[in-house]
């Protein structure tokens, strides 16, 4: 692995090996999301716990303060919307100039396997792997499943995050199963990220989901609506922190959630 990459990589990851990225992109295809309003208010009191923010360029642009900044993973695919025929139906968004440009520590890109869309979404992912590769750029590959999608089974995620791996994203992002999650972790190369999902009903949910998933191979999260749409988020973001970095258990990450919750 070449310095660039490698000093990159270690940007997006603690000194244990582990992250917390904070995806706040949900507006490239679903236009103003609750509590993502003012992005830039929203994130900064959750940023001492991240250790990257996934963003879009206009809202880095316009939101985020580039001093003192946490490393940016850089969204660079879209163009659908959730009124649209098809939000499978993506392409590349921004050039490795501008990629450049923005200081970008990583970039993310969606895959949709067993779409209609499967084979322009993973040439995608591809093209970007080409370009980034030249500039010691990590590539996110962040995995849908097409029709699939719902049953979110280890056998379908398994085998979108093979593929990514193989074409060369040097990150996956996907979803936990509870069923032979660590099938999914074990068959792929590059590190697992957990994806967050629609917001959970509990904290104690989150937090049993992300130990169960860290337990079992992932190397971190990359949670947004389940941190940010909390109407505690801080102190959901404090106990994830805890799950990722310090080893804590789900039952100790909800004590520690409770006990920041009635400081409110």
């Amino acid at each position: 692995m070449d310095w660039g990459m490698e000093n990159r990589l270690s940007r997006l990851f603690g000194s244990d090996g582990h992250c917390f990225f904070l995806p706040i992109d949900h507006g490239y295809f679903q236009g103003p999301t609750h509590c993502l309003e003012k992005p830039g208010e929203t994130i900064k009191p959750l940023l001492p716990y991240a250790d990257a923010l996934f963003v879009t360029r206009g809202v880095l642009r316009s939101a985020i303060a580039p001093v003192g900044s946490k490393p940016i993973i850089l969204r660079v695919s879209g163009g659908t919307s959730v009124i649209g025929a098809d939000l499978a139906d993506e392409g590349l968004t921004t050039s490795i100039e501008e990629i450049i440009r923005l200081n970008a520590a990583a970039v993310g890109i969606s895959i949709f396997v067993g779409s209609d869309y499967e084979k322009q979404t993973l040439l995608n992912l591809a093209e970007l792997v080409n370009e980034c590769e030249d500039y010691g750029i990590p590539v996110m590959a962040v995995t849908a499943v097409g029709k699939e999608l719902e049953k979110r089974e280890a056998r379908h995620l398994g085998l979108a995050c093979r593929i990514a791996a193989e074409l060369g994203a040097r990150v996956v992002k996907t979803y936990w199963c509870d069923k032979d999650f660590e099938k999914v972790v074990n068959g792929c190369p590059v590190p697992v990220v957990m994806a967050g999902g629609p917001q959970c009903e509990t904290e104690r949910e989150v937090f049993d989901f992300v130990h169960d998933g860290m337990q079992r191979g992932a190397v971190g999260i990359n949670l947004g609506r389940n941190v940010w749409q909390n109407p505690n988020a801080v102190a959901v973001a404090r106990a994830l922190h805890a799950i990722i970095h310090e080893k804590a258990t789900a039952k100790q990450a909800n004590e520690l959630f409770e006990d920041l919750k009635e400081d409110k």
